[in-house]
């Protein structure tokens, strides 16, 4: 999946937070630490570093959406970052957001943190941006 296409798929998924753009796609994928799933109607962005995993962002294409997709790209989301020796793994959503929401809640996530009025809605309104976590695996030894 190109730049091109995860942001064409990302502008159908979202309004709030802003859609990301194909230049935005293209800086993430030289990154080393981050890592892209993909499955015909949908992709996750993650990265991994020093423990912990970040869900980036998951677009599921909305017609698309209550087949099961999502769950496989979280459920492979925590196998990599399992692979990448993550111990913790992390995500922000819209609180307004709430099918995603469900979403993590059905693959372990919690919230465990609020970013007041985070996200910029049309008309000045502002949207809470929800921290939501857990646990993926057991801590690695550091060495001595």
């Amino acid at each position: 999946m190109t730049p091109e296409d995860m942001a064409a798929l990302h502008a159908r998924c979202f309004t709030t937070p802003a859609p990301w753009s194909a230049r935005d796609f293209a800086g993430l994928a030289t990154d080393p630490l981050c890592f892209l799933l993909t499955e015909p109607q949908g992709f996750l962005l993650g990265r991994a570093v020093a423990g912990e995993a970040e869900l980036l962002t998951l677009a599921v294409l909305p017609e698309a959406r209550r087949q099961g997709i999502g769950a496989r790209l979280v459920a492979g989301f925590l196998n990599a970052a399992r692979k990448r020796q993550a111990e913790m793994a992390f995500l922000e959503v819209s609180a307004e957001n709430t099918p995603a929401i469900a979403l993590y809640q059905q693959q372990g996530f919690a919230q465990s943190g609020c970013r007041r009025g985070y996200y910029a809605a049309s008309g000045g309104r502002r949207i809470d941006g929800l921290i939501m976590s857990r646990t993926v695996g057991p801590a690695p030894e550091c060495s001595k």
